[in-house]
């Protein structure tokens, strides 16, 4: 007996016959979390991300970033048990070339009403949403109860809306911008050096230090994949010198420093060094 298509995957394989790519909400409106494999961004990401990576994984993983307009994947086996779990759709505006302007608070919509130009208007169920044809970065707070989501971001499907949808204002885009972070320090390492087990076998700080220089400028030198470049050298620094006892946290500093220069941020940092010590065993 063949299985009813529940009603959010009827309304997802609509909205992507528009163009819109869609993802799976569960019932509590966030999106279907990553399977054990890409737990972490041990997998590397999806290629689509900012920084891409090897993964193929069939299911719904990533957020936003597993949002799609193909009728196979959507219907396919990987996304069946989502669906059949989802609670509602969502769709990623910035690969549709949109970009919602979220309003959480009555305040926020007063100021949207006199400020922007008129657009495409969704009530949501605590202000509402103005949607606008064009990209742009997703940030949140860019005003008090107002945040933009485009690229790198789902929205939440409420229905169509009303009234005629209109060009993304320089107004918006200046929201979008972002503004100079005040000098600081980079955040230091949290997690320890491994203790080790005796001397290292190279019998050479002249080794490490090369080898820990090596490592920092393979960071510095990555101009994509990111995540992966990060995970990958905190693998090969481990599997070298994990053991040995020779690491210090100062080592360990210098390879976060290194990376959160690159823009990673401390938490994805601290979620690397541990999946390479775990997969290491060290």
């Amino acid at each position: 007996m063949t299985q009813p298509t529940p009603a959010p995957l009827q309304t997802a394989l609509r909205l992507a016959g528009l163009g819109l790519p869609v993802l799976p909400l569960r019932q509590d409106k966030t999106p279907v979390g990553n399977c054990p494999t890409c737990a972490g961004s041990a997998c590397g990401d999806r290629p689509h991300m900012k920084a891409a990576g090897p993964c193929q994984c069939p299911a719904p993983c990533h957020g936003w970033a597993a949002a799609t307009t193909d009728p196979h994947v959507l219907t396919s086996p990987a996304w069946a048990r989502a669906w059949q779990r989802a609670g509602a759709v969502a769709y990623h505006p910035g690969g549709a070339g949109l970009t919602v302007v979220d309003l959480d608070t009555p305040g926020a919509v007063a100021w949207a009403r006199q400020t922007l130009p008129a657009t495409t208007t969704v009530a949501t169920t605590r202000g509402e949403h103005w949607i606008y044809q064009g990209a742009t970065r997703s940030v949140n707070g860019v005003r008090p109860g107002v945040d933009l989501k485009s690229t790198m971001a789902y929205a939440r499907w409420r229905g169509p809306g009303t009234g005629t949808m209109t060009t993304l204002p320089d107004a918006v885009r200046a929201l979008a911008v972002k503004k100079p972070a005040p000098v600081r320090p980079v955040l230091a390492a949290v997690v320890p050096a491994p203790a080790g087990g005796g001397g290292c076998r190279h019998r050479s700080p002249a080794y490490l230090e090369r080898g820990i220089a090596m490592a920092e400028q393979r960071i510095t030198a990555a101009d994509s994949a990111i995540h992966h470049t990060v995970y990958r050298t905190f693998l090969a620094v481990l599997s070298v010198h994990g053991r040995c006892g020779c690491l210090t946290e100062t080592h360990v500093e210098r390879l976060f420093t290194a990376a959160q220069a690159k823009g990673e941020s401390l938490r994805h940092c601290t979620t690397a060094w541990t999946n390479a010590r775990t997969a290491l065993g060290v």
